[in-house]
């Protein structure tokens, strides 16, 4: 498995089409998931693996820090 820092932004999609996100610092996370769509994700705790197929992680929205990218 690969990881990659993912630094949250509302007009790139991450440089691969990740399985999961770990959470390090907890809050909301905003994805667009891999058919398109918008899903929002309130009160992650830290240390959460959310098992998404996100393509883009959206700054608007996202509160939660220290994000990596599951590949």
């Amino acid at each position: 498995m690969r990881c990659f820092a993912v630094t949250p932004d509302d007009d790139d999609d991450l440089p691969e089409l990740v399985r999961g996100l770990h959470v390090g610092g907890g809050g909301a996370v905003s994805i667009n998931d891999a058919e398109g769509g918008t899903t929002v994700f309130s009160g992650v705790p830290s240390g959460t693996v959310l098992p998404v197929r996100a393509r883009r992680v959206r700054a608007t929205d996202t509160t939660a820090t220290a994000l990596v990218g599951l590949v």
